[in-house]
């Protein structure tokens, strides 16, 4: 088992796991209204890998013999200004994410629990890939600028993002 503290912890980032999911999944819901179906696909992706977060750490908790408590979801919003606006506030949101993952491993190893570091690692290793993205994607959309067809292409571009879920080892 791990302890009542890092199991509380690691509920609350399953918490905020699932609320990821749900902005990105807002933001593809608002692309796809915009006639942007690459960035609606991009964000659609994006939500389906938020849930096998959660649900990693889930099945972790559990394997452990600790008790999960899922709590409810807080409104995110509906409307981003432009394409840079939404990838911007997602930046943002995984930088959140990287501290939330960052104060779970410090509990991890003040407690000196050695498994659950070691599977935070992989999330530590998502978070750079995460933050990485999210940056790429502001600056080649920065490059574009106001270019329409820079941001056709963008979008083409973008509807050939698929889904890979998690296999078993990484679940």
């Amino acid at each position: 088992m791990v302890s009542k503290e890092l199991e509380s912890a690691i509920n609350k980032q399953i918490n905020a796991e699932f609320w990821s999911a749900y902005l990105y999944l807002s933001m593809s819901a608002h692309f796809a209204n915009k006639g942007l179906p690459g960035f609606a696909n991009w964000f659609n992706v994006q939500f389906r890998e938020e849930q096998d977060h959660a649900l990693k750490l889930m099945n972790y908790l559990i394997s452990k013999g600790n008790r999960v408590e899922l709590t409810p979801i807080e409104k995110v919003d509906t409307q981003w200004n432009s394409v840079l606006h939404a990838f911007e506030v997602t930046l943002d949101h995984e930088r959140v994410v990287t501290s939330l993952i960052n104060s779970l491993v410090s509990i991890a190893r003040r407690e000196n629990d050695y498994a659950t570091e070691n599977m935070l690692q992989w999330f530590v290793s998502e978070q750079v890939e995460e933050e990485e993205t999210a940056q790429g994607m502001i600056d080649s959309l920065k490059l574009i600028g106001d270019n329409g067809f820079g941001l056709y292409t963008m979008d083409k571009e973008l509807s050939q993002r698929s889904y890979t879920p998690l296999n078993s080892e990484q679940a």
